[in-house]
This record gives C-alpha cells, structure tokens and sequence, in this order.
C-alpha cells in the first residue's frame, strides 16, 4: 500500500498540489483523474520520488520514502513498474531487448533466467513470438503492452500507468484496460494509473481519486462516481463523455471518407 499525507508542492510562487491525502490499496487500480493543470502529473511524480513535496510524507509500506537513504531508495525503485504515455521504447532495439532493459539495470540473473522471463511476461500480454520486431514494426496497442510487459518484467509490487489509453482507439484501450486490471488483481499490485479517460475510470476505477485545481476534491470508486452530487466532478464526467462521443463520431466519419 501506498499512503500520501498532507502533500504540498508549489514552484516559485505558484502552489500546483496543497494538502492532499490518500490511500493507494494492493490489489486495486488507483485512479488519479482531472483535467490538465490538476496537478495530477505533479502528484504522481511526488509519488515516485521525481518531485519532492514542499511538505507531507509518501509512504511506502509505512515507510517514509522522503527518509530514505540512496540505497534504501534504489531498492524502492527496483519494486517499481512504469508504464509512459508514449510507450517510451527504444528504438533501435528489439521487442525483447525493450523488455529486458530493466533485468539489464537490476538483475543479477543469468541471460538465460532472462529470456525465460522475458518470454513469461510477453507471453502474459499476448505477445509471444514478437521478439524479434522493432517498435517501428507495432500498432499503437502492441506497444502499449511491450510497455507493460517491461514495466512488471521485474515483478514489481507498485505499477504506474500514465494515460496508457493515450492515442488508442476504443477497441484497444478496452484491452489495454483489462490487461491492466487483470495484472493488478492477480499479483495484487499497487496499481497507479493517470488517466482522463472516463471508460477507464467505469472499466477500472477500483478506487479514484479527482483532483481539482491542486487539491483532492473528490474520493470514490467508480460504483460510487454514478451517484455522485459533487459538481465539479459531475461537469468533469459530463464533458469527458461529450469529448470521447465527438472523438468516436470523428472517427467514424474518418472512416466514411477513406471508404469513398
């Protein structure tokens, strides 16, 4: 479990984050949602150690990850899996040389104990075979789930998802969700994902939490979300569903005029 308590962050004059506390469960997809300029970004590179609040505490099974030594850090890290917008995969290597990165970085084991794992968790997002492809070679999807099958390659205890719907379309972020979902609850990880993707938040908003103008405004699951009376949030849900209807009919529409 994660816990943050009473995180501030301001840069120069400007205050981005202010008092904002909260309980990241095993097991369950934590969601951080908002519209840009939440602070959402902020709060999750605070989480990680990228940023370091102004004041309050990030704990990490009740231990303080602002006390911690470089090497009690670098531990930390090493039980960390992160999924970027983008993919973030290099280039000019392969599928499994993308997947292995981090048992580069952190493993001790031998090359073979390596490909064993890298076929593993290929396998686990559906991708066996795919070893030899570049990123250049991958549909936006496939990327996502090299993305993910390096971000748990290392058996990771907290995985952090950053828009991982980002440039997809609603077939494959529906995949990419359930992947998501089903990793998080079979090795009961701590799960963070940023998103303003409101059929994420329904598909696997275990917990959700939403930020408004840097504080937390709102904190439910997504059962909870339907009946909400809060305002904001309700002007949020409304116009992000509005944005992805106008999304879909854009692409229908694309779709028309490529048949013509």
């Amino acid at each position: 479990m994660i816990e943050i308590s009473h995180i501030r962050k301001a840069f120069g004059d400007k205050t981005i984050l202010e008092d904002i506390s909260a309980q990241m469960e095993a097991g369950k997809c934590n969601l951080i949602i908002g519209t840009s300029g939440s602070g959402k970004t902020v709060l999750t590179k605070c989480i990680v150690g990228l940023f370091t609040p102004d004041s309050g505490d990030v704990l990490y099974s009740g231990e303080s990850m602002l006390t911690m030594n470089k090497h009690e850090k670098k531990l930390l890290r090493q039980q960390i899996g992160m999924l970027f917008q983008g993919s973030a995969l290099f280039d000019s290597k392969t599928v499994e040389e993308n997947v292995r990165f981090p048992l580069d970085m952190f493993s001790k084991q031998t090359m073979g104990e390596k490909q064993k794992r890298v076929d593993e968790v290929l396998a686990r997002v559906n991708l066996s075979g795919s070893n030899k492809k570049y990123p250049a070679e991958l549909s936006g999807g496939m990327k996502k789930r090299v993305g993910i099958a390096r971000a748990i390659v290392l058996n990771p205890k907290y995985l952090f998802c950053d828009e991982p719907n980002s440039g997809l379309d609603p077939q494959t972020s529906l995949l990419i969700d359930k992947l998501i979902k089903d990793i998080t609850h079979e090795f009961k990880t701590t799960t963070i994902v940023v998103t303003h993707d409101m059929n994420s938040v329904m598909e696997i908003g275990d917990h959700i939490i939403y930020l408004h103008n840097g504080r937390k405004q709102w904190e439910g699951s997504n059962k909870d979300i339907i009946f909400s009376k809060d305002t904001l949030l309700n002007n949020f849900i409304f116009a992000s569903e509005f944005l992805q209807d106008a999304k879909e009919m854009r692409m229908i529409e694309a779709s028309k005029n490529n048949q013509l």
